[in-house]
């Protein structure tokens, strides 16, 4: 897994890459009540605000942590937001993207320097 400064986990699966919040975040954030994802097929690019996460403490939009293509979002955590309280790192994915250059991922943390930062 890679981590950005705004608390987004990413995995790599294939020529895919599955973005997520980190529990850390999702911690902060407090009780997740609303999310709003992107539309399947957008391209979008790093840093461009493509998710809103409201929750009893904030609202918050989640940046896209590289170019790409969204090529499929998690529907489950949009009917059932809490999803990303109990398992922000697991099944409660955001959404999935086709990146352009898979080698800005070697700009991102690691598990170990992702705990440093947030230490």
């Amino acid at each position: 897994m890679k981590y950005t400064e705004e608390h987004e986990w990413l995995l790599v699966d294939g020529d895919v890459v599955v973005v997520g919040i980190t529990a850390h975040a999702a911690e902060q954030l407090g009780d997740i009540v609303f999310i709003e994802l992107p539309e399947e097929g957008a391209t979008v690019s790093k840093d461009d605000e493509i998710v809103v996460i409201e929750s009893v403490k904030a609202a918050s939009d989640i940046l896209a942590p590289l170019d790409g293509e969204i090529v499929e979002v998690n529907e489950a955590i949009v009917e059932n937001p809490a999803m990303v309280n109990e398992d922000a790192e697991g099944e409660a994915w955001f959404f999935k993207m086709k990146v352009e250059d898979l080698s800005a991922l070697d700009e991102l943390m690691d598990e170990a320097e992702y705990k440093d930062f947030i230490g």
